[in-house]
């Protein structure tokens, strides 16, 4: 079971996490991807995400599918933000759990480093004196 969405909305990792809850998990994992206020050593504004949604969805989608398989997870939660995004607020959120903690922990590192190298998502970074798109892919 998956629930993969994008949206401009603030996200809630309270909720995802309690979506991947279940009597028979031994582990949950959540990762939480939040807006710093620094990159090497430049103050950050904000960050601003763009994504191509249709395929961004799809390749999310592939992502929780495949952990899904592979660590044998009862559910994987996959949100991510666009739009315009806060310091301190959260720009995306991966939930998932298993019987064990290990696979939680495997599944939810695979996810987001797959995330990062396949998903058609765009980061610009803003700064006080200008900007600078840090990821374009694929």
């Amino acid at each position: 079971m998956q629930d993969i969405y994008i949206t401009v909305d603030k996200l809630n990792s309270k909720a995802c996490t309690e979506a991947v809850t279940y009597p028979g998990a031994g582990g949950i994992v959540v990762f939480v991807g939040t807006v710093r206020d620094q990159t090497k050593g430049k103050a950050v504004k904000h960050l601003e995400f763009e994504a191509y949604e249709p395929m961004a969805l799809k390749e999310m989608q592939k992502i929780a599918d495949h952990a899904t398989d592979k660590w044998s997870l009862h559910k994987m939660v996959i949100h991510h933000r666009t739009g315009l995004v806060e310091i301190q607020e959260e720009a995306v959120v991966i939930a998932c759990s298993s019987a064990h903690r290990k696979e939680a922990f495997e599944a939810c590192q695979y996810a987001i480093d797959t995330l990062k190298e396949t998903v058609p998502i765009w980061k610009k970074e803003v700064f006080e004196d200008g900007e600078v798109w840090v990821s374009a892919h694929p």
